[in-house]
């Protein structure tokens, strides 16, 4: 059988593929376990580098693959699962952006997740990661509030 580019199977046996590899990095890393996450970014005590690896790594299999999409929307070519090219333009370093990674640095630092690895350790039920969930969710919902009011 072949999968079209824009195909709902196609998409979502893709979107499966992601998810899956996405969810096996970052367990085999140890990126769901929130004492590895919490002892990395703890630099002025117990300091565990084996995250600075798990970077590494993931930039190693990122660089190349948006240096090829990149090429592809010069070219003004399709990838394969879309009509066309998104590349973000945006640059402008502004408030919203930097509340939200302070936001996002905050959540990491106390709760030991960031969303992807929490959705990956979910499976698990533990307590904190529950917690850690219903925290973004009720953020989520708390955005899309105050950004529908324009605040």
């Amino acid at each position: 059988m072949k999968l079209e580019a824009e195909s709902p199977l196609g998409l979502s046996i893709s979107a499966f593929a992601s998810g899956l590899l996405f969810a096996l990095g970052l367990g085999l890393g140890g990126m769901t376990d929130a004492n590895t996450v919490l002892g990395f970014l703890n630099l002025a005590g117990d300091w565990n580098p084996s995250l600075a690896f798990v970077m590494l790594g993931a930039i190693a299999v990122y660089a190349p693959a948006y240096r090829l999409y990149a090429k592809l929307h010069r070219n003004e070519q399709a990838p394969w699962q879309s009509s066309m090219c998104n590349v973000p333009t945006h640059t402008h370093i502004d408030r919203q952006l930097l509340v939200g990674a302070a936001i996002f640095g905050v959540g990491w630092g106390l709760g030991g997740f960031c969303p992807g690895p929490a959705l990956v350790s979910v499976v698990t039920g533990a307590v904190p990661v529950m917690v850690f969930i219903a925290a973004m969710a009720l953020g989520m919902y708390a955005f899309r509030r105050f950004a529908a009011k324009g605040l």
